[in-house]
């Protein structure tokens, strides 16, 4: 039988050819990578999307009370509240399909503390990846989650905007034709 070494150095070649990098096994202190594996572009491409998420929510964090917090330009607590009212006074599944965002299952009395937790978690879940380049399924799709909830409480900003009567009334969910709002 041959030695474990020898494996190593076996699954590293093609053709009797030795590729590059594998000879080197991890009793010499190198790195065994199997050729096929994508690892490289994996981390990169894990890296760049934590970037990006990263850019959104440190933004998001900067400006989502100004823009949807409890005295924002378009307050996102009316809007839930315009939602639920409109999809008949609960929050099912007509309501999040007009909106999906974790913000359903939380208390609105403090909408700017809740859209700051949920930057922060982002930012830090992507400062995680960007450091280690590495991530999970599960830790990508709450990155995912997160943004989304954010997103989804931002409205169409209007042509003319009357800023009184945003503060006053608040803004109105999507209309469908034929529908006749509860």
């Amino acid at each position: 039988g041959g030695s474990h070494r020898e494996h190593l150095l076996s699954q590293g070649t093609k053709g009797g050819q030795q590729e590059q990098g594998s000879a080197a096994g991890p009793a010499d202190g190198g790195v065994q990578v199997q050729p096929g594996t994508f690892w490289l572009t994996r981390i990169v491409l894990l890296r760049f999307i934590a970037f990006i998420y990263f850019v959104a929510f440190s933004v998001g964090y900067h400006q989502n009370r100004q823009l949807f917090g409890e005295t924002g330009l378009l307050p996102g607590k009316l809007y839930l509240q315009n939602i639920r009212r409109y999809a008949g006074g609960r929050v099912g599944f007509e309501a999040f399909s007009y909106a999906p965002t974790i913000l359903w299952f939380l208390d609105w009395s403090n909408m700017d503390a809740h859209l700051d937790n949920i930057a922060l978690l982002g930012m830090g879940l992507s400062v995680f990846i960007l450091l280690t380049g590495c991530a999970n399924m599960i830790i990508m799709f709450l990155l995912w989650i997160l943004y989304h909830s954010l997103v989804n409480i931002g409205q169409i900003w209007p042509e003319q905007v009357n800023l009184g009567q945003l503060r006053t009334k608040g803004p109105s969910p999507p209309q469908e034709e034929g529908r006749n709002p509860a």
